[in-house]
């Protein structure tokens, strides 16, 4: 293969990438657009980059010890990189290279003024845009100060900035290459940054135009505040004229230097009306050539724009994809918020959910979104479903106001039937009888075990037409009329007590003390059980010992080395008992992808230490009729003081009949979810096998790989023994991306994300805001966990993390409260906070971010706030 150490800009295009980089394919991409002018150029290829590193072998040695460093190890990081970058920058471009770059120097102009801008493989990507992270040099003069710049670019991959990025990122430095882009200089009236969709409110139908006077750099090192236009269909909706009192300009013999601008020039608007529009038009086009939202600087000259560079907008949140021809306006709920697991999930994940969810549901960025249109525009319909999700999320129902607020963007349609019950109403009333709680139960496990029994004989092609019937029957068993009216029942009975009792005897949550260690909560059940096991392992000081280490056995062989020891036997059966039980259960439960503890049992050794530390033996039988015997005080104590109103034996009486009905059906609520998950560790442990035969046949390199594919993809792959490996290398590039964006409680198809608000005033200053869903008031250390594998609690914590699904509850027996960012009045980790007694506050924006690690702090779980002590 002949090696090309120079290409013409007019040459590439964004097919490119791995000769040019992206920069320079997006700029060759940009300069075939009709319409579109951008300043002509060439590129250094990564050949030249690649010959350049071959001059200094040492470098590699550097490169093997800047991939083992720390990304936070700052100091380290910035020494060894610019070591590397002092190498490559001592290295003599070989005379062959440079007469090639002269050459092309020669042919626009020698003596013309250049910007040398860098031009990385990994740079300007539709998941990543490393802005900013190499260099670029402006007004460049004559070919011996371009070469010693192109040098100076080369270096720049290895910038402290773009090292860290990297490694932040999971990219090799070894696979990211640097070609240089040489760009004839333009000295422009104005210059900014186009957004092709709003890059605040991700909406794709607003363009924002960023101007200033003279070179960008003013705007992109901050030393100005620019002009902001807001543009959409054709006409600005706002704007934003700063004072400019600085701007950058070329100097004659190279380089640039900061202007004073005049003063009576400094609030005249660096673009006209007219301007702004036409420019927002341009970009509109370079939009639909690169299929995706653009983030665009432009120079203007003489009147005239010209595109310096073009690249994706990787912050917005994906919009879901609609049906071809569907201009309708849509309203989507984040069903992560609901199921708290907000984290993206992978193909096979969330395509499984959809296959057995109960209403359709569309996936954006690796999440899950329901379609709450058409509710939205019956009058009956939106009553019903902002009353719920106000209950259940206010940040949900204000996020929905907001956009209802919007003129006409989900017009009201006449009720079908009038006089009807509102969509989504409560079902008919049942009984407060325990016996319905023991037989939903009892039809669940059933069910489960016929389809333990039927799948074994099934396999290939065969297996997944079994599936797609057992989803079916996983859809009954969720819809069964009966498990919804007694879920129901549990959550009306605990709105009308912290109603009811608020109103009669003007105390707030009630309800949340007489729902402790309600009876059948399977969950608070896993919490407690975890107690028993640690109470087997406690006097056992080998066994002790072994799982403090126990992270460096693999899970496999984890039970096998625990069974050697002394009193290792009961250990590991005491361990298995559990997971033959909840073994189904892990952290994202809702991706069937995400390891199970009994695929990876040593998840739950740091739970079962704190336990082994923290607890005497006892303790879960303790702590359950501790829970019973509050909540039986809390009864007494409610019904005497209603007895003592007017009207108050009625007032009481209603209350028994509504605490009774709490007690009978609120720990029901977890079970459907359990339900879910067993099955989900069925359908898994099938497809795994089939996964195995498809590794062994050399179908599949490794059997994560399957992960990457839908389940539908997954059925054709057995059926035919052919795999795309480039769809599942494009897919575990789009799931790193994922991970880096926030999925918003609610999005619109224009693309815009909305997170809500409070909108209250009742807490101290600096306090962060939340959701009461759990009363009482705690004050402790903050233990800020991302990872329930890195618990280390002591009595007295307060847990702080993103979101909790059961899976965390064993974690709660061990602490004294509980923050999170995501979750509502019924999700799971308040169920459990309340079951626990533990005061709780969820739906606390950034609060991982804003509560550091070790912080003191106050939670109050009656009101909704936390104060950060001093």
């Amino acid at each position: 293969m002949i090696e090309q150490y120079v290409l013409g800009l007019q040459e590439v295009d964004e097919t490119q990438v791995a000769v040019v980089g992206g920069k320079a394919a997006h700029l060759g991409g940009l300069s075939r657009i009709d319409g579109i002018r951008v300043p002509g150029g060439f590129c250094v290829t990564t050949d030249a980059f690649r010959r350049i590193m071959a001059e200094a072998p040492s470098i590699d040695d550097r490169l093997d010890e800047l991939s083992r460093l720390n990304p936070d190890d700052r100091e380290a990081i910035r020494t060894l990189s610019a070591r590397i970058r002092r190498t490559i920058e001592g290295i003599a471009i070989p005379g062959d290279l440079a007469a090639a770059i002269t050459r092309e120097l020669a042919r626009l102009g020698g003596r013309a003024a250049y910007a040398v801008r860098s031009s990385a493989t990994a740079e300007d990507l539709p998941s990543a845009s490393f802005a900013g992270q190499q260099d670029t040099y402006l007004n460049v003069v004559g070919p011996t100060a371009i070469l010693q710049h192109v040098s100076r670019c080369w270096a720049s991959l290895f910038t402290e900035r773009a090292v860290t990025y990297r490694q932040r990122n999971g990219i090799d430095h070894r696979t990211v290459h640097m070609a240089v882009v040489v760009q004839q200089m333009v000295f422009p009236h104005a210059s900014g940054i186009l957004f092709t969709a709003d890059p605040v409110t991700g909406n794709r139908t607003v363009s924002t135009v960023d101007a200033g006077f003279g070179l960008g750099e003013a705007l992109v090192s901050g030393l100005v505040n620019p002009d902001v236009f807001k543009v959409r269909d054709g006409e600005i909706v706002a704007k934003s004229i700063a004072a400019k009192q600085r701007a950058v300009h070329a100097l004659p013999a190279g380089g640039t230097q900061e202007v004073a601008i005049d003063a009576q020039r400094q609030e005249r608007p660096a673009l006209t009306d007219d301007q702004v529009v036409r420019l927002v038009r341009l970009g509109r086009r370079i939009e639909a050539h690169f299929g995706r939202p653009q983030d665009i600087e432009w120079c203007l000259v003489d009147d005239g724009f010209q595109i310096v560079q073009s690249r994706p907008i990787t912050t917005l949140f994906p919009v879901p994809v609609l049906e071809a021809g569907d201009q309708e306006n849509h309203v989507y709920v984040s069903v992560g918020h609901q199921q708290m697991m907000t984290d993206p999930m992978k193909p096979l994940g969330f395509s499984m959910w959809q296959l057995t969810a109960m209403v359709a549901m569309h996936e954006a960025g690796g999440r899950l979104f329901v379609d709450v249109t058409r509710r939205l525009a019956s009058p009956a319909g939106r009553a019903g479903l902002l009353e719920l999700m106000g209950k259940g999320d206010p940040l949900v129902r204000d996020a929905l106001e907001t956009v209802l607020d919007r003129d006409d963007f989900v017009p009201l349609l006449p009720d079908v039937a009038p006089g009807g019950p509102p969509a989504g109403g409560a079902p008919a009333s049942i009984e407060t009888d325990p016996a319905i709680v023991t037989e939903l139960i009892e039809r669940s496990q059933v069910s489960i075990a016929a389809l333990e029994r039927d799948i074994r004989t099934k396999s290939g092609p065969a297996l997944f037409d079994f599936l797609l019937e057992a989803f079916e029957e996983h859809k009954r068993v969720l819809s069964d009329p009966l498990s919804i009216q007694a879920i129901m029942a549990g959550m009306e009975a605990t709105w009308w007590l912290n109603d009811k009792l608020q109103e009669w005897l003007g105390e707030k949550n009630a309800a949340d003390t007489l729902t402790l260690s309600a009876p059948d909560n399977i969950t608070s059940e896993m919490g407690l059980a975890l107690l028993d096991v640690a109470d087997v392992i406690r006097p056992q000081a080998e066994v002790v010992a072994f799982l403090q280490g126990a992270e460096y056995v693999e899970d496999e062989a984890f039970l096998d080395e625990l069974a050697k020891l002394a009193g290792g036997t009961e250990a590991r059966d005491a361990i298995e008992a559990y997971l033959d039980r909840y073994g189904m259960r892990c952290v994202g439960e809702i991706d069937i992808t995400r390891p199970r503890w009994r695929e990876r049992p040593t998840t739950l050794v740091p739970v079962i230490l704190d336990n082994v530390r923290n607890f005497e033996p006892g303790a879960a039988e303790r702590r359950f009729e501790e829970g019973r015997q509050k909540a039986l005080k809390k009864e007494q104590d409610v019904l005497s003081r209603l007895r003592a109103l007017p009207d108050g034996d009625r007032k009481a009486d209603e209350a028994k009949r509504m605490i009774d009905r709490v007690r009978t059906f609120i720990g029901y609520r977890e079970y459907p979810k359990y339900g879910i998950v067993s099955r989900y560790f069925v359908y898994k442990q099938a497809l795994l096998a089939e996964v195995e035969r498809l590794v062994q046949a050399d179908v599949l390199p490794e059997r994560a790989d399957a992960f990457y594919l839908t389940f539908q993809e997954l059925h054709d792959v057995v059926r035919s023994h052919q795999v795309d490996a480039e769809l599942i290398q494009q897919r575990k590039d789009a799931f790193r991306a994922h991970h880096a964006l926030t999925p918003p409680r609610v999005l619109t198809s224009d693309g815009e994300a909305l997170t809500g608000a409070y909108r209250r005033d009742d807490a101290p200053a600096g306090a962060l805001i939340g959701l009461p869903v759990s009363a009482g008031t705690i004050e402790g250390r903050a233990r800020v966990i991302l990872d329930m594998a890195d618990a280390d609690l002591e009595a007295g914590d307060i847990l702080v993390t993103p979101f909790t699904d059961p899976s965390w509850s064993p974690l709660f027996v061990a602490i004294a409260g509980l923050v999170t960012e995501v979750g509502g009045l019924m999700t799971h980790g308040a169920v459990i906070a309340r079951e626990y007694g533990l005061p709780a506050v969820v739906g606390v924006e950034q609060a991982t971010r804003l509560i550091r690690d070790g912080q003191r702090i106050r939670v109050h779980g009656t009101d909704g706030y936390i104060e950060i002590l001093p």
